[in-house]
């Protein structure tokens, strides 16, 4: 099942739930005190929002606040150890184990084997946001990245989304290049105003577009059908592939219509961010 973010179902499609205010001060900074507040750190890389400790984490959890994803460390133990894991399994958040001396990089804090890397963005849920879209007599333009890595591409795509109006951006919460300040001032800050959908199984996101009456037109240089040729005024969600890989053969068989650029020169293939701006500005012209 698609996870469930964003539970402002009122809310119009495009508005950001106000993020609550974590300022809370550390109680007690000795070292191994598992009972202080937590509140956001900026990492040394990236300038990542954080927040680290045990108990803080497991509060940033309970509040709701918007994790990027979770750093733990490798054979963590202890009760309040196997808590925080049975949260994060609970909140079906993205985390992975990693060396200390990886966490000891990324914050001078107390970490007490764990780090949360706060998401600068709100996520929302897509079955909801497609459900207000259409509930709002839109005709739904949906872009998928399936595995978008790299950072300048994610900001790049997003900025032309929001510039063509597109009404969300799907990415999935592992694989996918990291919304962090770097791709934030890629974007021109259209990553602060474009909805982004992160989900679990893009494979049930499809389905759930198919529901939905969405076409689903998978961009790729082995599909059949001109893009010109596509009816980009029926709700569409589009695909767009990774940028080595390229879409992968799961979501490509759940496609309705394999759409293709065409391509003269000896060079097979376009940046993923330029074949998103053809395909996202054609869809603009027809519904002009």
């Amino acid at each position: 099942m698609i996870k469930q973010k964003d539970n402002n179902s009122s809310a119009p499609h495009r508005t950001d739930k106000k993020n609550n205010s974590f300022n809370r001060s550390i109680k007690n900074k000795r070292e191994g005190d598992e009972n202080q507040s937590f509140h956001v750190k900026h990492g040394k890389e990236s300038k990542l929002q954080l927040v680290s400790g045990l108990r803080p984490v497991m509060e940033a959890i309970d509040s709701g606040k918007q994790i990027d994803k979770l750093l733990v460390q490798s054979n963590l133990e202890g009760p309040l150890a196997q808590e925080l894991k049975a949260k994060i399994r609970a909140a079906n958040l993205p985390f992975q184990y990693v060396p200390v001396e990886k966490l000891n990089r990324m914050t001078e804090s107390n970490h007490q084997g764990v780090v949360a890397v706060i998401s600068p963005i709100v996520f929302h849920d897509f079955m909801q946001l497609l459900q207000r879209i259409v509930d709002a007599g839109g005709v739904p333009f949906v872009l998928l990245l399936d595995h978008i890595t790299d950072v300048r591409n994610l900001g790049a795509i997003v900025r032309t989304a929001e510039c063509a109006g597109i009404d969300a951006v799907v990415v999935p919460d592992h694989g996918s290049a990291q919304i962090n300040e770097d791709a934030i001032k890629t974007s021109s800050g259209a990553l602060l105003r474009m909805p982004v959908c992160r989900e679990q199984n893009l494979k049930t996101v499809i389905h759930v577009a198919k529901q939905f009456g969405l076409q689903i037109c998978a961009a790729t240089e082995k599909g059949a059908t001109d893009y010109l040729s596509v009816d980009f005024r029926k709700p569409t969600l589009l695909i767009m592939g990774s940028e080595d890989t390229g879409i992968s053969s799961d979501l490509l068989k759940l496609a309705d219509v394999r759409a293709k650029l065409p391509i003269r020169g000896e060079v097979q293939s376009l940046n993923v961010s330029v074949a998103a701006a053809i395909f996202m500005y054609e869809m603009l012209r027809q519904r002009q």
